[in-house]
């Protein structure tokens, strides 16, 4: 076993991050999965939650777009919410113990210490019905793509115009369940409009079923953290993973539980190779990708 390294700089530390113990350890082990993935051109999975593309962390997948490290993203709705309104207007930083009724009268919404003004969401609205006046049925996927396509075309730097670019889907199961969901909700009162979400599991399965080895980079929990791990079930599960989260498994929740759970059922592989990371994104992220970004 390796001796603990006392680390006197950054350069020191990250030069010896599996030596420093704690969560500094599980964090070396993630990033050499992560190498492994990026050098042995592994197909990579991002699955993430929406409420990180409010904050800096947004510019750090699309750079890893933008450099092809990932292949396939699984999201929630709020992801597009903030990539396309943040394409446009800026967030602002407040505080987390702001007053949130005083914030309510002013038409401001608070996410942790990010602050969105109620006007953003007029403008997301307002891009979203000239997306779709015309009603149809989509499948998630390809509703990311009509919005990529839109501020690709805009020359915009953005989550989604760079996965339209580099031709990278978007799977968002729980979509509705987001600002655009209720954008979605008022243009159905006008013109025929249907979201087709199974449509998407064929669509995620034609993408990942043919890959000789799968990985996945899961920052945060709830539906986009075990579509990207039950997705890959029926093909003997991932071949690497990654967990990065705040949440404990004491509770039983599927956010908290751990890399080793999913081997029981099946979504990670028995020989896979996997870490637990335990903290939060923005400062976990960067530290993942120190090197590489």
């Amino acid at each position: 076993m390796p001796s603990v390294k006392d680390v006197f700089s950054f350069d020191d530390y990250m030069e010896h991050l599996f030596q420093v113990g704690f969560q500094s350890t599980e964090l070396a082990k993630a990033r050499s999965i992560w190498k492994q993935m990026v050098e042995n051109d592994v197909f990579v999975c991002l699955g993430m939650t929406g409420n990180i593309i409010a904050t800096g962390m947004r510019g750090l997948i699309i750079r890893m777009l933008e450099k092809d490290y990932i292949d396939c993203i699984i999201t929630t709705g709020a992801t597009i919410d903030h990539d396309v309104i943040k394409s446009f207007e800026e967030y602002l930083i407040g505080d987390f113990e702001m007053d949130d009724r005083e914030l309510h009268h002013q038409g401001i919404n608070r996410l942790g210490n990010i602050l969105v003004p109620n006007k953003v969401y007029e403008l997301l609205e307002s891009i979203t019905m000239e997306l779709f006046e015309k009603g149809g049925t989509y499948a998630p996927s390809e509703i990311a793509t009509i919005y990529g396509k839109y501020l690709y075309e805009k020359g915009k730097r953005s989550i989604l115009a760079t996965a339209y670019e580099k031709n990278v889907p978007i799977f968002s199961p729980g979509i509705v369940d987001a600002a655009i969901g209720l954008n979605f909700y008022f243009l159905q009162q006008k013109v025929p409009f249907e979201i087709d979400v199974v449509r998407d599991l064929k669509n995620l399965g034609n993408v990942l079923y043919p890959q000789e080895e799968v990985g996945a980079l899961i920052l945060g929990g709830g539906i986009s953290k075990h579509h990207t791990i039950a997705s890959n079930l029926p093909r003997g599960g991932l071949n690497y993973s990654i967990y990065m989260s705040t949440a404990t498994e004491l509770d039983g929740s599927l956010s908290g539980a751990k890399t080793k759970e999913a081997q029981s059922w099946g979504k990670i592989h028995e020989n896979a190779k996997h870490a637990n990371v335990f903290g939060e994104i923005t400062l976990t992220l960067p530290l993942l990708l120190y090197g590489w970004i």
